[in-house]
């Protein structure tokens, strides 16, 4: 928020606070993309779109390690993206916001407009 000071300066402290302010409340939305931001777990979410599976099912699927497919679960799970049920002696893993699919529908819209761009990004992306 710009106040103007006495003598017609902006309050510097008050930039910088706004500033932090702006920062701080686009946290969790970093912390989603993170949690967006790895191709295991997105297959994974990929697979949930379908329906719910269980570990041992998105293990064979994906051709995955069991623990590798648990921990991606495990941080899906953590970040709100999917819920978990005890079945028998398994856990079964779904959406838990379909507005999830949603956003993937956008990121892929997104990526057939910018083409390689994103792809071959030198701060984010990877050249294949």
């Amino acid at each position: 928020m710009r106040t103007p000071l006495d003598d017609g300066r902006l309050d510097a402290s008050r930039l910088d606070d706004a500033a932090v302010d702006e920062v701080a409340a686009l946290a969790p939305a970093a912390a989603l993309f993170r949690g967006l931001g790895d191709p295991n777990r997105l297959a994974i979410l990929r697979h949930l779109a379908l329906g719910e599976h269980r570990v041992r099912d998105l293990t064979d699927h994906l051709g995955l390690a069991q623990s590798t497919v648990s921990a991606h679960c495990l941080c899906l799970r953590d970040c709100g993206l999917v819920t978990a049920r005890p079945s028998g002696r398994a856990t079964v893993y779904s959406l838990a916001h379909p507005e999830l699919l949603q956003l993937l529908a956008a990121a892929e819209q997104l990526l057939a407009a910018t083409g390689d761009a994103v792809a071959l990004c030198p701060t984010s992306g990877k050249a294949s």
